[in-house]
């Protein structure tokens, strides 16, 4: 009863917090974006060695190398989330923003604003760059937010938040309107679910597990990210250059996050041109190729690829690949195994491009692009809270926007209904 206590005692002052944040104006706000930018930076003695302690931790108890790399903070990354907290200061702030309006023929004069949510709460997993990127974004759309960053960066994520309630704090802004429940464990991400009341909406980011415990269990409305089991599909006419690029650097350039490529498909009129190439490409950059028989024919240095892949998000240098018979293959097999994050063609053919734009559902769909752009700062929105794979409200990077919610004004001159 007593963490029960505490906890509500957090999410409370979180609410009181988000009253004062909804009518701070786009400088103050800025003010502690840039406040915010300079702990990051100024931190690093403080936060490096949270982060060391963490990842000695997560050596000791198996963490996958995937995670571990999620985990790891250096200062190089750390002056990538301070210019990622500076890039939202030059995004235009959405709160205010007019949607529509009109004026009734009773003189009534009805405008839709954006206005916050109000608490935003987050579950996430080893990710302590989200700590920064989630309060960064909370912070420019007017919400105070609340942060269930797990067990496995909890003193990276007790040092951020220090950081980012003192920069809050010297430039006038409660310092309650970030706040961490690591302390509670698991029972505090519970309590957060059950919220409702107190947190306006839940945010989910992690396993696919993780996801599928917040969305089942919680009382609080919730925004679904999704975990990426992510497709590209290699058609007949793709360019041997573009689709070896394209596919490793998809998989290659960091495999340990959402939007990396986890299944390559390809045509079998491209195979025997496409699949040698690209495999040995792929392979050359360390990745552990899991083929279907007819690609094994082909390639015959792949491992054997099993049913469970084609469902896996390995994060990691693994690849599913198989080959398929056309495009019609190529698109029951996404709609059977995709987890509607994002999917990728290679193709010089409009048609085939057109119609694989309009039958993937997925939250992002490309072609002849790398599906590591599925990213809010790649797409110009900052830094983002996550990448929604459902259809309510947000979809694919969620940036500024999808951080508020809307409310009618309407003013009148003493009008009554009849």
């Amino acid at each position: 009863m007593v963490a029960t206590a505490a906890l509500d005692d957090k999410l409370t002052a979180a609410r009181t917090a988000s009253i004062a944040l909804a009518q701070a104006s786009t400088s103050q706000k800025n003010a502690g974006l840039e406040a915010i930018a300079r702990a990051v930076e100024e931190g690093a003695a403080r936060i490096l060695p949270a982060n060391e302690l963490d990842l000695a931790n997560g050596r000791e108890n198996d963490m996958s190398q995937g995670l571990q790399d999620r985990l790891r903070l250096d200062e190089s990354r750390l002056a990538g989330l301070a210019a990622a907290t500076r890039d939202i200061i030059a995004l235009p702030d959405p709160v205010g923003t007019v949607l529509r309006g009109s004026t009734l023929p009773n003189g009534l004069q009805l405008t839709q604003v954006r206005v916050p949510f109000g608490v935003v709460g987050a579950i996430y997993e080893a990710r302590p760059n989200v700590t920064i990127d989630i309060a960064a974004l909370a912070l420019k759309s007017g919400n105070a937010v609340v942060l269930r960053g797990g067990s496995a960066a909890e003193n990276t994520n007790r040092v951020l938040v220090e950081l980012i309630q003192g920069a809050l704090a010297s430039v006038g802004l409660p310092a309650d309107a970030v706040q961490t429940i690591d302390e509670f464990g698991r029972e505090g991400a519970t309590q957060l679910m059950q919220a409702r009341g107190l947190v306006d909406v839940l945010i989910p980011r992690g396993s696919a597990n993780l996801i599928d415990t917040v969305v089942r269990e919680s009382k609080v409305p919730v925004i679904e990210t999704g975990a990426g089991v992510v497709h590209l599909f290699l058609d007949k006419t793709a360019d041997e250059a573009m689709a070896t690029e394209i596919a490793v650097n998809s998989k290659v350039q960091r495999p340990s996050v959402c939007n990396a490529l986890e299944t390559l498909l390809v045509e079998t009129g491209a195979a025997e041109r496409l699949l040698p190439p690209v495999l040995k490409a792929l392979a050359d950059n360390g990745v552990t190729i899991h083929g279907d028989d007819r690609t094994r024919e082909l390639y015959p240095d792949a491992v054997p690829v099993t049913d469970d892949d084609w469902s896996t998000e390995h994060m990691s240098l693994d690849l599913s690949v198989k080959v398929v018979d056309d495009l019609d293959e190529a698109l029951e097999h996404i709609r059977t195994y995709s987890t509607h994050h994002t999917e990728s063609i290679v193709t010089n053919d409009m048609a085939t491009a057109n119609r694989f734009l309009a039958e993937v559902d997925s939250a992002v769909v490309m072609v002849n692009a790398s599906t590591r752009f599925t990213d809010g700062g790649e797409f110009g929105f900052g830094a983002e809270v996550g990448i929604s794979t459902q259809k309510l409200h947000a979809r694919g990077p969620m940036g500024l926007p999808e951080l508020t919610s809307t409310k009618w004004i309407v003013r009148g001159e003493g009008q009554v209904r009849g």
